[in-house]
């Protein structure tokens, strides 16, 4: 028992600590409640699995509730976007909320706040509120309206909902305390009037609630039984407490906050407003790029929802922030494709070789394994003829000891087919090599089980039939920024770190059943590195995204 108490980490601990302490089993709730003014990035994957894994883990409802209280940012996009990436990393949420389900529920309970005295309507523009609330080791300067009569605050912040006032020229704030050492208990901005349409309430409202009103009475309202959320957040504690004793009925579940550490991960930046700078200064084309760190990016990429997941459960859930290698992300993903991953044959830098003793318009279907990871993955049929593309790095016409490659009077063994010899190779008038010419050993073919296919060759080369490849567009991803942590100085415009390398197309050729392969869906080209079939294909050019290298030297401790 002790034992199973050292696994726990110290969310889990809290939440045992609770049932131990009176809290029911039928109690527990959680919720994940993102806001809908962007697509997910590879920080909230962490929220997501921690929420919706504590879900899972006391079969508790987890509620995907969306704090859509900004209007000048939120949209059906954004929306959509953040249910379809839940979903792909294999979670099922309870119900679907929003804030804005709410707003009748929030206004009535500031009209209370008004009537007992703790909130009132403040004209002063949001510059002179700030200055007024002047820094921890100062106090902070009263409002002149802080002190108005009850009646007039409640008149005017009905006007405010109805639309009678320009938007920025009144706020709500809570009366809470002017001296105190936590900014946010210097009595917060409440409510603000934005005249702007709502994604889902249109023109009915003229006022919206600000987040630390609406997120802890929304999770009351939901009777969420713990509100998990990131460290950034730890300081308003207190105003969430605060909040949630103004509205509180005894015999209800109190919801309490607690916060863990974000996850920051190497060359990545997690802010959605530099997102859409990447997108609107086209450094990027859209949320979805695969250099993005959105999990459309990393989907889109060729990432697997396992590989992420792996990789959060790897992290861990901390107290404190660090900042977590990218190539451990790498790692996980590799780990994963290396064990599900259909092994296809694709020549990027191809240069062509002809085997001369291979009889003329013959051509063969040889059987080769999907995946040796996997003893059900099967095999496929593949065509061979007498000329071929290999990797252009894969041949020298001199070479050393250590080159187990093809090379003028060595042989190797094409995978799954023959062993070949280099004979001879023809050049332009550049001195480059524009064939390479070959004999190949008939009896030599592999799993034919003659004396000749068991015989040993150094080395295994891929390599496509000329005659039935397809053309390929291969995108080679690297690292779209140049530093560890591209926005870590606040000086230095993060855009000035931008990878001008960050992709490299190249076109080259694939075996035929590359023209069937789904979009997504995960494959290793061999001896190259992990691919995905990408959206921009068509029926004429096939488009493929490298996931990750097919080695790295990084191993996790």
């Amino acid at each position: 028992m002790e034992e199973e108490k050292k696994s726990l980490n110290f969310i889990e601990q809290i939440i045992e600590d609770d049932l131990a302490n009176g809290l029911k089993n039928d109690q527990i709730r959680f919720r994940f409640p993102p806001e809908p003014n962007g697509y997910l990035h590879v920080g909230h994957t962490k929220a997501i699995c921690i929420n919706f894994g504590l879900g899972e883990k006391y079969n508790a409802p987890v509620n995907l509730r969306f704090d859509d209280t900004n209007p000048e940012k939120e949209e059906q996009e954004f929306v959509d976007s953040i249910m379809k990436d839940v979903e792909w990393l294999g979670f099922k949420w309870d119900k679907v909320l929003y804030a804005s389900d709410y707003f009748q529920q929030l206004y009535d309970w500031a009209v209370q706040l008004i009537k007992e005295g703790k909130a009132y309507v403040d004209e002063q523009p949001s510059e002179i509120i700030t200055e007024q609330r002047k820094n921890p080791a100062e106090p902070g300067i009263e409002s002149p309206f802080r002190n108005r009569p009850v009646e007039e605050s409640l008149d005017l912040f009905e006007k405010m909902k109805n639309g009678e006032f320009e938007s920025g020229s009144m706020s709500l704030r809570a009366k809470i305390d002017m001296v105190s050492p936590n900014m946010n208990m210097r009595d917060p901005v409440m409510y603000r009037i934005l005249n702007k349409p709502h994604h889902r309430t249109g023109t009915a409202w003229k006022i919206y609630p600000m987040y630390d009103w609406a997120h802890g009475e929304s999770d009351y309202i939901e009777q969420i039984s713990h509100s998990l959320c990131s460290l950034e957040f730890e300081n308003h504690r207190p105003l969430y407490n605060w909040y949630l004793d103004q509205v509180y009925e005894k015999g209800r579940v109190k919801n309490k906050q607690r916060e863990f550490a974000r996850m920051n991960v190497s060359y990545m930046i997690t802010s959605k407003r530099k997102l859409q700078r990447l997108i609107a200064e086209n450094v990027v084309n859209g949320w979805d790029d695969p250099r993005m760190p959105t999990i459309s990016g990393m989907r889109r990429k060729g990432f697997t929802a396992t590989a992420i997941r792996n990789f959060i459960d790897k992290v861990g859930v901390a107290k404190r922030e660090n900042l977590i290698e990218i190539q451990l992300l790498d790692f996980c993903v590799r780990e994963d494709l290396n064990k599900i991953a259909k092994r296809v044959m694709a020549v990027i830098d191809p240069i062509k070789l002809v085997i001369e003793n291979y009889p003329e318009g013959q051509e063969e279907w040889l059987t080769t394994e999907n995946n040796n990871e996997q003893e059900d993955a099967g095999t496929r049929e593949i065509p061979f003829s007498r000329e071929l593309y290999i990797e252009r790095e894969d041949f020298k016409e001199e070479a050393g000891n250590k080159f187990f490659r093809l090379r003028l009077g060595g042989e190797v063994r094409l995978k799954s087919a023959y062993i070949i010899k280099g004979e001879r190779v023809e050049k332009d008038e550049n001195g480059e090599i524009t064939t390479i010419y070959a004999s190949y050993d008939e009896k030599s073919k592999s799993g034919s089980g003659t004396e000749e296919s068991l015989r040993k060759v150094k080395g295994t080369i891929h390599w496509v039939s000329a005659k039935h490849a397809i053309p390929v567009e291969v995108r080679n991803y690297e690292k779209l920024f140049t530093v560890e942590q591209p926005d870590a100085e606040k000086d230095v415009d993060f855009l000035n770190f931008i990878n001008p390398d960050s992709v490299n197309i190249i076109q080259g050729f694939g075996e035929p059943s590359l023209k069937d392969v789904a979009v997504g869906e995960p494959l290793q080209f061999q001896r190259i590195g992990y691919f995905t079939k990408d959206q921009d294909s068509t029926d004429t050019n096939f488009v493929f995204n490298r996931t990750v290298t097919l080695k790295d030297s990084y191993k996790p401790e």
